[in-house]
């Protein structure tokens, strides 16, 4: 009996004094600073990565391209994670209670939805766009210009605030599961999906991934043919010097490639959450709380992976970046500063 009563008495709840609080899972001290140390540095690597994207591309006239002005909207919408959804995120995962109210909470889950679906259309997009450049570089300029990078743009941002306030905002995504009381405690802030609608979710992440793996396999196949024709004709006598459309297409395959990985990126973290979400949905949410925090964290910091991707990849983002942290955008004429070089073009 007494042992009972001392359990009884460690168990510790969001909210003390309110009937229906979610229990808290309290950390010690150690592991505790552990978590806020690695979920907020993901949050300012969010935040801080995608904002230089930005103000590179938006800054140096060179980088006004259809192509670029999708990777800033992209880069918007990973900001606007780091921004609005993952420090509310971090104080929910570590102190296991959501503390910034009912109405925060539906805003919260409706931005999270919202720029993580405009990130997937956005990628769409761009695997479009790369299909264009990679497969008739020389007249895709006209075909993919800043008026159609525009409207996938309004698209994209359309669907997804439409999509995730129509749903959560209105709390049509629990109809029919309201009696699960781990869902609905006070102190609590997650997401669930009734099975209807957990299957459109599944449906609006399947079509375009698949869409995007079919054409990004079309590009690497593409790309092999053009190598091996670059290859062939450099072995003749005209290989002292490139041509121009072999120039083109190298830099597009270049360019290809980046944005390919940057989506097998998105995917990879997407992929465990969707997943579990939909069959979470058939066995009355058992998955434990834990594991859904790693799911939905391995979502949030894929918000952080692109500007690294490009980094990486991109000479031209390195030069931006090393211009924009010691401060020479800041000079009159620094937006015109050429950022490639024949090197860089002919990667």
């Amino acid at each position: 009996m007494v042992n009972n009563f001392s359990q009884a008495e460690a168990v510790e709840l969001c909210y003390e004094n309110m009937n229906g609080s979610c229990i808290k899972t309290p950390y010690s001290p150690g592991p505790r600073a552990i978590l806020y140390a690695v979920l907020g540095f993901g949050a300012v690597l969010a935040v801080f990565g995608n904002l230089l994207v930005m103000i590179a591309i938006l800054h140096f006239k060179q980088l006004h391209t259809p192509t670029n002005f999708l990777i800033v909207l992209l880069a918007c919408a990973d900001f606007l994670v780091g921004v609005t959804v993952m420090p509310f995120s971090t104080v929910r995962s570590v102190e296991s209670c959501w503390y910034f109210g009912d109405s925060y909470c539906k805003f919260h889950t409706c931005f999270d939805t919202s720029f993580c679906f405009a990130s997937l259309f956005h990628l769409c997009c761009i695997s479009v766009d790369r299909y264009i450049a990679v497969t008739d570089p020389l007249t895709y300029p006209t075909k993919f210009t800043v008026s159609v990078s525009g409207i996938c743009i309004v698209l994209s941002w359309f669907f997804s605030v439409t999509y995730s306030f129509l749903i959560f905002y209105t709390g049509a995504n629990k109809e029919g599961i309201e009696e699960l009381v781990a869902l609905t405690c006070v102190g609590g802030c997650q997401a669930p999906l009734n099975q209807n609608w957990v299957l459109l979710c599944f449906l609006l992440f399947f079509l375009p991934t698949v869409a995007m793996v079919f054409i990004y396999s079309k590009i690497f196949l593409v790309a092999k043919h053009q190598a091996r024709k670059i290859e062939s004709t450099a072995s003749q006598a005209q290989s002292s010097s490139e041509s121009y459309k072999e120039r083109v297409a190298k830099r597009e395959r270049k360019a290809a490639k980046t944005l390919g990985i940057a989506m097998a990126s998105f995917l990879v973290s997407w992929l465990p959450y969707i997943i579990d979400a939909v069959i979470d949905a058939y066995v009355n949410f058992i998955t434990p709380p834990y594991v859904y925090e790693i799911l939905v964290w391995c979502v949030y910091y894929n918000s952080a992976t692109n500007p690294f991707i490009y980094a990486f990849f991109y000479p031209w983002f390195r030069k931006a970046m090393k211009l924009i942290v010691i401060g020479k955008v800041l000079r009159g004429d620094s937006s015109t500063t050429n950022l490639f070089s024949e090197e860089v073009e002919t990667d």
